[in-house]
């Protein structure tokens, strides 16, 4: 009967966002997963993060059938990269590298690396870097891995990409100055030629962006999630969708 009621309420969600405006970019911070594990006695945090890595087939099922074309899901920061124990970190980038494979092999996305890839273990940048080069030619659905990712150290880099590509050109630091612009910086960041996320999607209850996407987030709508992450359900994302459809964007205003 549970079941069934919220089927209804699924539909109910769905057929109020028929013909409402819908988000192009939705960014998710999978947050939760540990908590998850935590909650059940003699689980290992390994556990939370498997049943995370589930929740995101479901979810991008969601964003295809409301035809959202591109997501971003922060799965790794720079500095769980660095701070979190060996054991659970390995589970982890083991993790990650198969949901980079699982959807390569489905072709029902492209998939994209978002984040700094000098510090990825060379295992794990090597599956991502073939989930990216055997997707690049699809017509689908972007879909970013932000891994190994901070967003202050993704501006870094695009300031740092800048200045290589024009000191290659011979002109002056007063010539890089004027070309130095917001849409210069947007296009050498890692999402570079993506639209900025409409609505970023925070589970776990917790209401901070914790350095994700800084720059491209100026105008985004936030929505946070009490489920947590491997809980969220498809009710829980129509919801999300619903308020970002109702509120009035103003862009800055």
């Amino acid at each position: 009967m549970r079941n069934l009621l919220y089927r209804l309420y699924e539909r109910g969600l769905e057929s109020q966002l028929a013909s409402a405006d819908l988000p192009r970019h939705v960014a998710v911070m999978l947050d939760g997963n540990r908590r998850w594990a935590e909650r059940r006695p003699g689980a290992k945090a390994s556990a939370g993060h498997a049943a995370g890595a589930q929740k995101i087939f479901e979810f991008l099922q969601w964003c295809d059938e409301i035809g959202i074309k591109n997501t971003t899901l922060y799965m790794l920061s720079t500095d769980n990269l660095v701070k979190r124990s060996t054991d659970e970190l390995q589970d982890l980038l083991r993790i990650i590298g198969e949901v980079a494979t699982e959807l390569a092999k489905r072709k029902r996305w492209q998939v994209r690396l978002v984040g700094d890839r000098a510090v990825l273990p060379e295992q794990l940048r090597d599956a991502i870097v073939a989930a990216e080069n055997s997707t690049a030619a699809l017509d689908k659905p972007i879909v970013n891995l932000a891994v190994a990712y901070s967003g202050r150290t993704e501006i870094a880099d695009a300031v740092k990409s800048i200045i290589k590509q024009h000191s290659g050109s011979g002109k002056t630091i007063d010539e890089l100055t004027e070309s130095l612009t917001p849409e210069l910086i947007a296009e050498h960041l890692y999402t570079g030629g993506q639209a900025d996320p409409d609505l970023i999607i925070r589970t776990s209850g917790e209401q901070r962006l914790s350095g994700f996407l800084l720059w491209q987030s100026s105008n985004s709508e936030l929505y946070f999630e009490e489920a947590l992450w491997p809980d969220f359900r498809k009710v829980d994302f129509l919801r999300a969708i619903r308020a970002f459809a109702n509120r009035n964007r103003r862009f800055g205003a």
